[in-house]
């Protein structure tokens, strides 16, 4: 188990800061140790107020630490004062600690101001050179580099001026942009871009520290550094996804999520395998497309077709009963997984879907049944959709959803050249999927 050591204040609201650091280290399987730089009175609608922690015991807690557990690696955040800043690069330089992470702390998610213009030139000046990576956002960014970072090529430039100072890595954050959410790491000679899906949730506290702890974390482990910030953005994004819903204010992201991620694999087979059973039991072979079918459920939070289960090899039939030949699986699914995953994106509660054949006679009995449609036209999908592969589905899940007016429980598409025209059944779970199936089957006949 590797020692992580972060330097950094305390949020007593538990979102930020020290607190949520320790978390993400123990969820990532560190051992997390601590060196309290300030004591912070907050909460989700901002800070209250802050008592420095006095510079020799900032010291004390360090050298105590390091002397006798010792270190694998070091992750600091809020140094509020330039004094703060020199004792912990003293203490740093004398126990010879190689792996630094530098969380540039200068703003809480409040608008709270957490660290003076001094400070600022003494980090610039003193911690950042021994920086292993530093991980400005855009507003730290521009106030290290002198530059006014507002997208993706002044992102790019601050990352060269910030570089200049002395970090092996500098990896400037994105999270603020408008548009595609993106973040550039810079190495000195080349840029590498890390992409995810913008998310809705607002409860977004602590996501800086949360993603620095994770990135040292995984670096003390072994990791390389652009692999670290690849799995570390995963696991941010989960965090963000699955934000908590707390105080009257900016909720906290959740570093639990993660281990969701594990914890939920269990359930989400167990209600696959159950629900494919009643399935078998039904006689539905007359809803199976050419392409045959595939039933899809995600965990909370799914991130991509991995983290969906599906059928390997499909659904087939034999006579009018329908055949799987193995048991479910994660990963199994990429067509029905997009559609999923595109639905979890504007209602994260419908995590299961079931494509289906479509005719005049089986639309009729959707109706029948009582569900409601919504559809996409296959012929409007722009080429550049088409050129990347597996984006058609999560397109045309996005178009249909954007022109309903409740959330469907069916989508549609009439096909187009090569393409089969399909029915696509929405679910909560497997089991609720598989009602509106049989339900469908029932009024078609």
């Amino acid at each position: 188990m590797k020692r992580i050591l972060t330097i950094a204040g305390s949020d007593s609201g538990g979102g930020a800061g020290i607190q949520a650091d320790i978390k993400t280290i123990t969820v990532l399987g560190g051992f997390a140790m601590s060196a309290i730089t300030a004591l912070t009175a907050q909460n989700t609608t901002g800070v209250q107020g802050i008592q420095p922690v006095p510079i020799e015991f900032i010291r004390l807690q360090m050298h105590s630490v390091l002397s006798d557990i010792g270190v694998d690696a070091v992750k600091t955040g809020m140094l509020s004062t330039p004094e703060v800043v020199e004792a912990v690069v003293d203490v740093l330089r004398e126990h010879l600690v190689e792996i630094i992470v530098v969380d540039p702390v200068m703003v809480a998610k409040s608008g709270d101001s957490l660290l003076s213009n001094a400070a600022k030139d003494a980090m610039k000046k003193m911690l950042i050179p021994m920086a292993h990576v530093v991980t400005p956002n855009l507003a730290e960014a521009s106030a290290l580099s002198g530059i006014a970072v507002r997208g993706i090529d002044s992102m790019k430039d601050a990352a060269v001026k910030i570089f200049d100072l002395g970090p092996r890595y500098v990896l400037v954050k994105g999270g603020h942009l408008k548009g595609r959410a993106v973040d550039i790491l810079f190495n000195g000679e080349e840029f590498r871009e890390y992409e995810a899906i913008r998310l809705a949730n607002r409860n977004t506290h602590g996501t800086g520290c949360t993603f620095s702890a994770a990135i040292v974390t995984l670096i003390a482990q072994g990791k390389s550094v652009p692999d670290a910030v690849a799995e570390a953005k995963q696991f941010i994004s989960r965090a963000i996804d699955l934000g908590i819903a707390i105080g009257r204010g900016i909720g906290p992201a959740n570093p639990y999520a993660h281990v969701l991620l594990y914890k939920e694999r269990d359930a989400v087979l167990q209600d696959m395998d159950r629900t494919l059973s009643l399935l078998l039991e039904a006689r539905l072979a007359r809803l199976i497309p050419e392409v045959r079918s595939n039933l899809c459920y995600a965990i909370p939070g799914a991130q991509s077709y991995m983290d969906v289960a599906a059928v390997p090899g499909r659904i087939s039939t034999l006579g009018d009963h329908l055949v799987i030949h193995r048991g479910s699986a994660f990963g199994a699914s990429r067509h029905v997984a997009s559609v999923v995953l595109a639905a979890m994106r504007k209602n994260p509660d419908m995590r299961s879907a079931m494509n289906i054949r479509y005719s005049k006679e089986i639309v009729a009995g959707c109706r029948k049944a009582g569900l409601t449609m919504a559809s996409f036209d296959r012929k409007k999908e722009p080429k550049a959709v088409k050129a990347r592969e597996g984006s058609s589905l999560d397109w045309g899940t996005e178009m249909a959803l954007k022109g309903a007016e409740v959330f469907p429980d069916i989508i549609y598409d009439e096909g187009d050249m090569g393409k089969e025209p399909m029915l696509r059944v929405l679910g909560k779970n497997p089991s609720d999927v598989a009602n509106k199936v049989i339900k469908i089957g029932m009024a078609s006949v």
